[in-house]
């Protein structure tokens, strides 16, 4: 997919993953027999004690600091923890106070494998001692609010857009039709390549794919939808709605109108 769609990739993702197109197939077995070596080393250091105890994380970064630079970041994020699984090591993470900005602290409690059980009564030891403050509320009423959405176009799943989906943790819900009431258009010069959905009543049935966003994420994604398409309500075959993306009349000016494909998936195999 980095080959044929890179846009459908997340781009922090994307940069991570192509890192590996340039690892030689011997440099890779170096790198497994070196981690071996290590490991040998370090299965010596349970001889002579029980557990490790960590700082989680050296520190905590703000949103828009992460946004910045997310692979440099949390990479620093993963400086105490990163090995355990490298080096088939058990570990539990628990709370630990507050640093002086009012941010969490916490700390891990790390075994040799299969310590599970007794990191666990650790953990739940200190837990019961430690002068942690409670937790908060959880307002869960809140939190499960979410938005259905339809998309017809380069949001498909394998487009170039759908990336914008996935960052926003959406859930898939599945593939649908619209009711037979609407035309599609190809626009022009579109880049990334997008459709205009537009309602009429010779239309047809258009296939789309409908996911599942929390309020707050679908805000933000409704934010970046550039004109002239928009957030509508779209009806489906069977009759109910959803939010989806619809078109303002401006996108038809030199527009194909490709109604009879039934889809974009058919419009982009046909093109290609």
């Amino acid at each position: 997919i980095l080959a044929s769609n890179p846009g459908a990739v997340d781009p922090t993702v994307r940069e991570i993953v192509e890192v590996g197109q340039g690892t030689s197939a011997v440099e890779l077995f170096n790198g497994i027999y070196r981690l071996a070596e290590l490991k040998r080393h370090a299965d010596t250091l349970w001889e002579t004690i029980d557990m490790m105890v960590f700082p989680t994380a050296g520190t905590t970064y703000r949103v828009a600091e992460l946004h910045a630079a997310p692979i440099a970041l949390n990479s620093a994020f993963g400086f105490y923890t990163n090995f355990v699984n490298l080096l088939d090591m058990a570990a539990v993470a628990v709370p630990a106070g507050q640093r002086a900005n009012g941010t969490g602290f916490g700390i891990t409690l790390i075994g040799p494998a299969d310590s599970d059980r007794a990191l666990l009564a650790t953990a739940d030891a200190w837990l019961a001692t430690a002068d942690l403050p409670p937790p908060p509320p959880l307002d869960l009423e809140g939190k499960m609010q979410t938005v259905k959405i339809a998309v017809v176009g380069a949001h498909l799943e394998g487009m170039p857009l759908h990336w914008q989906l996935t960052s926003r943790n959406a859930t898939f819900v599945g593939a649908f039709e619209t009711a037979p009431t609407y035309k599609l258009y190809a626009i022009a010069d579109s880049v990334p390549p997008k459709p205009a959905l537009v309602f009429s009543e010779d239309g047809a049935a258009i296939k789309l794919e409908v996911y599942e966003l929390g309020v707050a994420e679908f805000g933000s994604f409704v934010v970046d939808v550039p004109p002239p398409l928009a957030i509508g309500t779209v009806t489906l075959a069977d009759g109910s709605s959803v939010k989806g993306f619809v078109s303002e009349p401006r996108a038809l000016t030199g527009a194909e109108d490709i109604t009879h494909l039934g889809g974009w998936r058919a419009y982009i195999a046909a093109k290609s």
